[in-house]
């Protein structure tokens, strides 16, 4: 049975299903630590197949977690809240009033929760806080852990989103890529290369010398215009739960447009999930395996999802790689399963493990030989491999060009061609993208601090080249 509603205002598709792991027998419950776990979905309401939405569920069965969850974060909410509307209660669980309404009456007849006061229309205007009772059962479900935010999501309905939102087959186009780059000088042959990669959402390897834009060129990626995705607060599996939110890389898109009155909450999809761009997630020399899985923190006894699962129906780019404190052999053998079935395996600290699933483009960026990685067979894990070239001088010169314009400084014509025969022509230095802009801010640094006119010379530019890079010389000499 399908869980989500197709948006019917969405123009692109992203509700096909992949052929794979996903697409539980609705007869069969899979064991615990598997995909699936036993938990009703949704119901289905049959549209075209456009950009899924999570339904609002109706009932706490379409929920797929227990009761009692919604229950004892109600309790911690007024806990750490004092006092709450009911109304706001069920907004800040991320659900309708109309699921909680029952719980409250029943938390009221067991002298749990009590009502301050009310503005007469039932529990959706009245005002909630604990009683003293209340107060210490919450601390001993503190004890069990320390979650609270909206109800969290079952693994089951998580997978099924991530599989619908998956890009469908040929999704990008030459202009669709040529436009994400437009703030970059990047050229044709460049382009060519990049391109049947991201469209096929493969395993991508960049490799060159430092400062030719490898990450640049991957964060460019972030800009290509897809359709934005839905993401769980939390996800439930096992008894556990596992917060996915993260605001230093889920960008979200707060666009509820539901009414809210003093009677009635209307939610546009499930408030339980939030709605964002698709991630983009960069790591570097600081990775090392133990961040690849699930992060228990022994004090709220809540674990943290592992990057990719942050980045899943998004972009994932290991930056640097090779100079991690984890050697690339190991990285990648971590990477050899989810790549190749896209399911990856997390294990909780009791000794449990889930499976989930791995929908994330990896990208690994380095300016180490290929051969200093690993071997033939290693590099074979990896689907696409790029060399990105340092630019040729006409490229050279138009990334000047732009990035004193961005500078918002003056710089005669045929002043970047003279820079680049003076200081480039005949083998003197390499080219790299990364030139320009350091060079630039150099005689930028120089011109505010002789307060001279705001403008490029040869003079400033000739100066600015010398603070940039180091001398050969003997500095024993």
């Amino acid at each position: 049975m399908n869980t989500f509603l197709s948006n019917p205002n969405s123009a692109t598709s992203f509700g096909q299903l992949p052929e794979g792991n996903f697409e539980p027998d609705d007869s069969e419950e899979v064991p615990q630590g598997g995909i699936w776990k036993s938990a009703p979905p949704p119901p289905v309401r049959p549209t075209a197949p456009t950009q899924p939405v999570p339904l609002v569920p109706e009932s706490l069965e379409e929920l797929g977690v227990q009761p009692s969850m919604v229950e004892h974060l109600i309790l911690k909410f007024l806990y750490f809240r004092g006092e709450l509307v009911g109304r706001d209660l069920a907004g800040v669980l991320g659900l309708q009033f109309s699921l909680i309404d029952e719980i409250l009456e029943n938390l009221k007849r067991q002298h749990f929760i009590a009502v301050k006061r009310s503005l007469g229309m039932g529990n959706m205007s009245a005002i909630f806080m604990l009683t003293e009772t209340g107060r210490n059962l919450t601390r001993e479900y503190l004890d069990n852990n320390q979650y609270v935010g909206p109800v969290p999501v079952p693994l089951q309905q998580y997978v099924a989103m991530v599989a619908r939102q998956k890009l469908p087959e040929n999704w990008l186009t030459p202009a669709t890529l040529k436009k994400a780059f437009e703030h970059l000088v990047v050229e044709a042959d460049v382009l060519a290369q990049i391109g049947p990669a991201v469209n096929a959402s493969k395993s991508f390897l960049i490799y060159g010398q430092p400062g030719n834009g490898k990450t640049a060129l991957a964060e460019a990626l972030f800009r290509v215009d897809s359709q934005p995705i839905y993401m769980p607060y939390a996800i439930e599996c096992q008894g556990n739960i596992i917060q996915l939110y993260d605001p230093i890389y889920h960008q979200k898109i707060d666009d509820h447009d539901g009414g809210i009155t003093a009677l009635s909450v209307a939610l546009p999809y499930d408030g339980r999930w939030f709605k964002c761009k698709r991630p983009f997630i960069v790591t570097g020399g600081e990775l090392v395996l133990n961040m690849l899985d699930l992060s228990f923190n022994p004090h709220s006894k809540v674990y943290d999802a592992p990057f990719q699962l942050k980045a899943n129906n998004g972009i994932y780019l290991i930056d640097d790689f090779g100079r991690q404190r984890t050697s690339p052999s190991e990285i990648l053998n971590r990477w050899i399963v989810p790549m190749e079935r896209n399911i990856d395996y997390l294990s909780f600290h009791s000794g449990g493990k889930m499976t989930v699933p791995f929908e994330a483009f990896m990208i690994f960026s380095t300016n180490l030989q290929p051969d200093q990685l690993g071997d033939e067979a290693f590099l074979r894990r990896i689907r696409y491999k790029m060399f990105l070239r340092s630019p040729r001088a006409p490229e050279f010169v138009s990334i000047f060009e732009r990035y004193a314009a961005s500078r918002a400084i003056a710089c005669p014509p045929g002043l970047a061609d003279l820079f680049v025969e003076k200081h480039y022509a005949g083998g003197k230095k390499r080219f790299r993208r990364v030139h320009p802009r350091d060079v630039i801010s150099h005689a930028i640094d120089i011109i505010h601090f002789e307060s001279l006119r705001y403008e490029l010379t040869e003079d400033v530019l000739d100066r600015a080249m010398r603070n940039c890079f180091v001398e050969s010389v003997d500095v024993n000499d």
